[in-house]
């Protein structure tokens, strides 16, 4: 069962007698409190069909939720003069201030986060290529050899494959398949329009392309 005693604002929570009491004689049995409380606070005695504090330091400081859902008002807290008062004497504003500075500092931090994970998502670093013709006379490859010279990128798991030796020397059409990788963890998108444009430089014909992330 999750434990919510720790400290509230820098005070220790058995400090703060902030927790619902019920009044067993006017509770319905109802199990609203029981069920809304997200913090374990409440248990119910099903052989006398009422709701009991089971866990009281483990409700919020202030909140007063199940008091306000239950149907028979047999909820009750103490009044928030109390809070005001241990606000006061604990200078609790002055902590809470620092607290929300370094909250915002670490919202910030996986607002960052979450904003390059999205942006690295987007990218795509490997293209599936399938392109069919005649490979016999055509410099492709030699071609797509001089499009990756000095770039972040290369081609992997290349294959050709040709109906039979004699077919392709009749120019019999091939078909091949390849990888467009970045070596940098880069984006390929922009590299891609180069490789169409080879492929139709050759009087090739592409087939299919489907991109990974």
């Amino acid at each position: 069962m999750a434990d919510f005693k720790g400290p509230w604002h820098g005070i220790p929570r058995e400090e703060v007698p902030w927790y619902p009491t019920v009044d067993t004689e006017t509770c319905i049995g109802c199990t609203l409190c029981y069920a809304t409380c997200g913090r374990n606070v409440y248990d119910f005695d099903y052989e006398n069909h009422v709701a009991v504090v089971a866990d009281s330091y483990n409700c919020m400081v202030g909140c007063s939720t199940c008091a306000t859902v239950c149907p028979s008002g047999a909820i009750s807290f103490p009044s928030p003069d109390l809070i005001h008062r241990i606000e006061r004497e604990h200078r609790v504003i002055k902590v809470a201030r620092q607290e929300s500075r370094e909250k915002k500092s670490r919202m910030d931090a996986m607002r960052v986060r979450a904003e390059a994970e999205e942006a690295v998502a987007r990218i795509t670093e490997r293209v599936h290529v399938e392109v069919a013709g005649e490979f016999g006379e055509k410099r492709f490859l030699s071609s797509l050899e001089e499009l990756l010279a000095g770039r972040p990128y290369d081609v992997i798991e290349l294959n050709l494959k040709v109906p039979t030796v004699k077919g392709a020397a009749e120019h019999t059409p091939s078909f091949m398949t390849f990888d467009v990788v970045s070596t940098q963890q880069e984006d390929v998108s922009d590299f891609m329009a180069e490789v169409r444009q080879l492929v139709r430089g050759n009087e090739l014909v592409l087939v299919s392309e489907s991109s990974t992330r």
